[in-house]
């Protein structure tokens, strides 16, 4: 029995459009990926966080950890996406299809996969960007407040 072979424009929009719940890791790993379940957990705490501040307002400091999570999931398998989409066909043809050749189609990049690497570079940087603000802006904040308790 052959395995099957790992198609690398689908595991980019995988990556770029179900990353945060770790799809393109159980199609390329299976369901027994342990870091593939990291992702929708990330997914979910980062989802709390911003129901948080959605029930409780943005002075929760639980939702000020917690979102960011929710940024780092989407981003890291945006990354992943544009990691898979910049290797060439022989470097993921050995990486997730070893018993085909350094040829396969497969590992192949075609016009999808250019469209799912923009997609990526875009959804992953605002992912990023947007958590990366968002905590530094609510960690000042808190400084703030901090020192105006200290200075009364």
């Amino acid at each position: 029995m052959t395995a099957r072979a790992r198609n690398k424009t689908l595991t980019v929009w995988l990556a770029v459009l179900g990353g945060s719940m770790g799809l393109h890791r159980f199609y390329l790993r299976g369901l027994g990926d342990w870091i593939g379940w990291l992702h929708p957990i990330a997914a979910a705490l980062g989802w709390w966080g911003v129901e948080r501040v959605q029930e409780l307002g943005q002075d929760d400091k639980l939702a000020w950890v917690l979102i960011p999570f929710l940024g780092a999931s989407i981003a890291t398998s945006c990354l992943a996406g544009i990691v898979y989409a910049l290797s060439d066909r022989a470097q993921w043809n050995s990486w997730f299809n070893p018993g085909l050749d350094a040829e396969a189609v497969a590992g192949g990049t075609n016009w999808l996969t250019i469209g799912a690497l923009v997609l990526a570079l875009l959804v992953g940087t605002v992912a990023f960007m947007g958590s990366l603000a968002f905590g530094i802006q609510r960690y000042f904040e808190y400084q703030i407040e901090e020192a105006r308790k200290i200075s009364q």
